[in-house]
């Protein structure tokens, strides 16, 4: 619209003409908003608000008298209150790119008085406590030309060819070296221990693999060998087993054989020892009877006849054994059991056969008969 003006947003209007502010301000600022402006009765100008930098390299001397280039750089810009827009704005509005060289000026003098009281060690290892006083004693001296510092760096401190900074940093230097090399040596002895470590691992490793390998690879071979024995063993548990059958049954043929034997052969020959034995016996008996019967008178010739047929009749009882199976259960005891059984069977026959008959008589019985007759007689 025709008269009506906007400032940027980095900007400050300025508009000149008319009345006399109040505040004694020559101007009228406008900022962040805009503004009917009466042409040709009123006079409109910008003035920047926006950051400006400002790079300083001076030439200084410490305390110590070492000399020292720094470099510095500082960023600042207009303030935003209407006091610090109206003492930049008559100072650099017609001429706003001379803030930066009168910044620089004022820094570097300050600077130059600053580190003139300090010293070489100090700048160096205190060089944000430097920037802050810096800072700090050109703030007045910016404020009244309306400019606040935003931020003031140094860059770098030289000492030229004096040397004297790296000297002073050698100690610092070698010990860092030192500690570098401690740290470095640290850091391999931890890394070898680690690859020790890490190879002792993986012997282990290695070992324990090759251990289960080794105990599987025995217990495929176990098996394997259990296999490949079945057959054979199996056929061995057949084999004793036939053994064992055959050897059970050859037991039974040698005790059945025994037993015929015993039954054909021993039981036998004992029947037959036996007979004959009881003959002996009989034959025995018979001469103690002829002999006791070689004191008798008329006895004899009867005991003759059943002597001499004793051995007849032992005989018949003892033919009744011959042949037969007899099984004698207690031994010897038994056996002359049995013996001495057929013999008094033989001395019964013979005791009744005497009594059957009768009674002969003696010479005595003889005698008195006689003398009885002869009595009778006369």
């Amino acid at each position: 619209m025709f008269g009506y003006r906007v400032p940027a947003p980095d900007q400050a209007m300025l508009v000149s003409g008319g009345r006399r502010r109040r505040d004694g301000a020559p101007f009228r600022v406008v900022v962040g908003h805009g503004r009917f402006v009466l042409p040709i009765f009123r006079k409109t100008r910008f003035l920047s608000l926006a950051m400006h930098e400002s790079e300083v390299a001076e030439y200084c001397v410490t305390r110590q008298g070492i000399p020292l280039t720094v470099r510095s750089v500082i960023a600042f810009k207009v303030g935003n209150d209407i006091e610090s827009i109206v003492n930049a704005g008559q100072r650099f509005l017609s001429e706003q790119k001379e803030m930066s060289v009168l910044t620089g000026r004022i820094f570097a003098g300050h600077l130059r008085a600053i580190i003139g009281s300090m010293t070489v060690e100090e700048i160096v290892t205190e060089r944000q406590k430097l920037a802050s006083e810096v800072v700090e004693t050109s703030k007045s001296e910016m404020g009244r030309i309306g400019l606040i510092v935003d931020s003031f760096q140094i860059q770098s401190i030289d000492d030229g060819d004096t040397g004297y900074i790296k000297a002073m940093s050698a100690p610092h230097q070698a010990a860092i070296q030192r500690e570098a090399k401690i740290a470095e040596a640290r850091a391999a002895q931890k890394a070898s221990e680690a690859e020790q470590e890490s190879a002792r691992k993986q012997a282990e490793y290695a070992r324990q693999t090759a251990m289960v390998r080794a105990q599987y690879q025995a217990e495929v071979s176990r098996v394997e060998a259990e296999a490949a024995q079945a057959g054979p063993l199996a056929h061995a548990h057949a084999q004793q087993d036939v053994l064992a059958a055959q050897t059970e049954l050859a037991e039974r043929a040698a005790r059945l054989r025994q037993q015929e034997l015993q039954a054909e052969v021993v039981k036998p020959a004992e029947a037959e020892a036996e007979r004959v034995r009881v003959l002996a016996l009989a034959e025995a008996e018979r001469m103690k009877i002829q002999a006791e019967a070689a004191s008798s008178y008329d006895r004899v010739a009867l005991d003759q006849k059943l002597i001499d047929q004793l051995p007849n009749i032992v005989e018949r009882a003892a033919a009744g054994l011959k042949g037969a199976n007899i099984n004698v259960l207690n031994g010897a005891d038994g056996l002359g059991q049995l013996t001495a059984g057929l013999v008094g069977q033989g001395l019964t026959i013979l005791d009744s056969v005497r009594n059957t008959m009768p009674q002969p008589r003696s010479p005595e019985d003889e005698r008195l008969d006689h003398e009885g007759t002869s009595v009778r007689t006369s």
